[in-house]
């Protein structure tokens, strides 16, 4: 699955949520759960918030929020972004 999201297109926002989601949409397509899914991006979030420059206040907020959630509350975050990459992607199917 890590490959999957080795080619996120991060030139921008919207690009970056329509190659995720197009990443979501492929590791669905090849039988990956939405939990599974949702571990992952909670994963991926964690290793964001301790390696990633908040250069934007709305990055710092994200991440400031991501430190104050517990468990759950990542998870729910998590799979919010899986849905916003989702969305993005199958508008601009």
């Amino acid at each position: 699955m890590n490959n999957i999201f080795s080619q996120l297109d991060t030139s921008s926002w919207a690009a970056y949520k329509r190659s995720l989601g197009q990443g979501v949409e492929t590791a669905q397509e090849l039988g990956v759960s939405d939990r599974t899914l949702t571990n992952f991006a909670a994963s991926f979030g964690e290793f964001l918030a301790r390696n990633a420059e908040a250069d934007l206040p709305e990055n710092k907020a994200v991440k400031e929020m991501w430190q104050v959630a517990d468990t759950g509350d990542q998870k729910v975050l998590a799979g919010l972004m899986i849905k916003l990459a989702k969305k993005a992607y199958q508008e601009n199917l």
